[in-house]
């Protein structure tokens, strides 16, 4: 394909490695706990692709650990007025190919969002609002919005930018194969092994500050005592998604260095309260039912009564998170103050269903992942345990995350549980709880299809309100109708934690569950 010049980049970038005198190389090993499910950055946006992407591909700007806004191929922006913002391009910054940035490469990059095909999860949420990107000069562009836009930065934070002459025709394939792996990021791409390993090397043209380490290694290892046995012999340098249990162990190794941070990421349970049957669902003899009980609401709240989260949390996580007590995370802008912890009720559990018409109970299946985030597979079966005695005969189905994903846009589940990270929480809502709707954008993550007009109302308003205080309280009230109709079932909020080994790395740890190189800062 025209333009893919990254196999003679990828030898380039070795032969300039090599001329680095060993001694004075430095190279990261990274044991992560999941692989991306593309490398194409617009196909998929989950908090290990966006993780791996960004060392290679550059975003307009970007929100630091803390959660504030920073350039990054923008050297500035404002609003102009409520509908239109002006964003400042850096000058001199080259693909990794030699390419130069331009201006039309924004514009072609928010373009290609919502072409892009087969995405479990897609980014098109982020460029819905925007009208027009106007090309004002080679170093000024103007995004235009179909109304007033106040999370607009958030947005512009989430898309990468691509090269129009060198990503006009790329593919997934093309991604996944390297062959258009060019980004302007801080690191170059060298090689990768679907589902195994990424290689990637300091880019030595990078517009920003020069990065610390000369090679990069993510390898793959999705067994959590794997990872840990892998950092205490040595092998890797920082970990993720340390088990819970692992923690106080690691934390008394002299030579590891552990740190954590309260996530912006909900667990999460998602029913199918949509179709009128569904596959999963059968009554205690095997028959499937007639009818499909999570469409009544006293069901939903049944199986919400049935999960025992502080047990969930204080003894099968060690403390390594919160109980949810609604969607949004702790931290998140707009969440609802004062809702009471989420009850675990089996009494008034079993007594719901009984009023649903389900007296004598059911059976079901739950699939969700394992290796997604610490504890995730233990999780269901606690859940499934406690369904069970509410009358509710549960079996759990683990899978690969990017297999779960897939099959859950399918519709192939009758429930499944995953995760979300957000910023605020209108997104939360925008994204996974939402009506699913192509045209605007909304719903993306809502693979059950789940609809509630009330809340739709309130989310839109939301995200065209400008004043904070009236938006956040609208937010507010969206979060409580999702919190009573249960169109997903709110778990926990994670508690994330990295390992080192001391003496060679200190990690940042990144509230939006991100591990990379960038995080990743030599001791010395």
């Amino acid at each position: 394909m025209p333009g893919f010049r990254n196999t003679v980049l990828g030898a380039a970038a070795l032969l300039a490695l090599a001329a680095v005198p060993a001694a004075a190389q430095r190279t990261l090993t990274v044991g992560a706990s999941s692989a991306p499910t593309g490398m194409d950055p617009h196909y998929h946006s989950s908090n290990m692709n966006n993780a791996q992407l960004r060392q290679v591909f550059d975003l307009l700007i970007d929100l630091d650990s803390s959660g504030g806004f920073v350039p990054r191929l923008a050297e500035s922006w404002r609003a102009i007025d409520d509908r239109t913002w002006e964003f400042r391009l850096r000058e001199g910054v080259r693909f990794h190919d030699g390419t130069p940035f331009r201006a039309e490469d924004v514009a072609f990059s928010y373009a290609r969002v919502p072409t892009v095909p087969n995405s479990p999860g897609p980014f098109t949420p982020a460029v819905r609002l925007i009208s027009r990107v106007e090309v004002v000069d080679p170093r000024t562009i103007r995004f235009h919005t179909r109304e007033p836009h106040p999370f607009l930065e958030h947005d512009i934070a989430a898309v990468f930018i691509l090269s129009r002459s060198i990503h006009a025709n790329a593919t997934l394939g093309d991604f996944n194969g390297g062959r258009a792996m060019v980004g302007t990021g801080p690191y170059r791409f060298v090689s990768y092994a679907i589902g195994d390993r990424l290689e990637i090397t300091r880019n030595p043209d990078y517009w920003g500050p020069a990065q610390p380490w000369d090679r990069v290694i993510t390898r793959v290892i999705p067994n959590a005592g794997a990872r840990s046995a892998a950092l205490l012999s040595g092998d890797v340098d920082v970990i993720d998604s340390v088990p819970s249990q692992d923690v106080p162990r690691l934390e008394r190794e002299a030579r590891v260095a552990v740190f954590g941070v309260a996530a912006n990421t909900t667990s999460y349970i998602m029913p199918d309260a949509v179709r009128e049957t569904t596959p999963f669902v059968t009554d205690k003899q095997g028959r499937p039912l007639d009818r499909n009980p999570l469409r009544d609401v006293r069901v939903r709240q049944a199986l919400s009564m049935g999960i025992n989260r502080q047990g969930v949390v204080e003894r099968l996580l060690n403390g390594q998170g919160v109980p949810a007590d609604q969607f949004a995370a702790p931290a998140l802008q707009g969440r609802a103050p004062g809702l009471p912890p989420l009850p675990y009720d089996p009494a008034r559990a079993r007594a719901l269903l009984a009023e649903a018409g389900y007296p004598d109970g059911f059976r079901i299946t739950i699939h969700g992942p394992n290796g997604w985030f610490p504890g995730d597979a233990d999780v269901m079966q606690a859940i499934a345990q406690g369904w069970t005695r509410i009358g509710i005969e549960t079996r759990v189905e683990v899978l690969p995350p990017a297999n779960l994903f897939s099959r859950a846009t399918a519709r192939e589940f009758t429930m499944f549980m995953t995760t979300f990270t957000a910023n605020y929480g209108a997104n939360m809502l925008r994204q996974v709880v939402m009506t699913r709707n192509q045209a605007t954008g909304t719903g993306p993550f809502n693979r059950q299809h789940w609809s509630s007009p009330r809340m739709d109302e309130l989310v839109a308003r939301a995200m065209v309100t400008m004043d904070t205080a009236q938006r956040d309280a609208i937010t507010a009230d969206a979060l409580r109708i999702a919190t009573e109709e249960l169109g997903v079932i709110p778990i926990h909020f994670l508690r994330l934690v990295w390992a080192t080994q001391r003496a060679r790395v200190r990690y940042e740890p990144d509230p939006r569950w991100y591990t990379n190189a960038m995080l990743s800062h030599p001791v010395n």
